[in-house]
């Protein structure tokens, strides 16, 4: 039986007046992550990130955290990888 590996997966939360400059920087930046709201009341966004360029990925949320863009970074466990989860 193969084994699927799971890239990083990550959760935050995204000041809903700058939502259209974090998910444009992240779109300009090639390969680096997919974002997708989660939840649209909260802001919450979940980010797929590119396994050799999960540092590159810290990095820029931790600026956008110092901007006050995104809040609450969270390493999680990939929801892909739970059958239970609704996708």
């Amino acid at each position: 039986m193969q084994q699927t590996n799971y890239c990083p997966y990550y959760q935050a939360h995204v000041d809903k007046t700058f939502c259209w400059y974090v998910v444009a920087i992240l779109k300009s930046c090639e390969h680096l992550a997919f974002d997708r709201t989660l939840d649209n009341k909260t802001n919450l966004f979940e980010f797929y990130v590119t396994p050799a360029r999960e540092q590159e990925f810290i990095q820029l949320m931790d600026y956008f955290e110092q901007q006050h863009l995104v809040g609450g970074l969270k390493k999680l466990p990939n929801r892909l990888a739970d059958p239970l989860q609704q996708l």
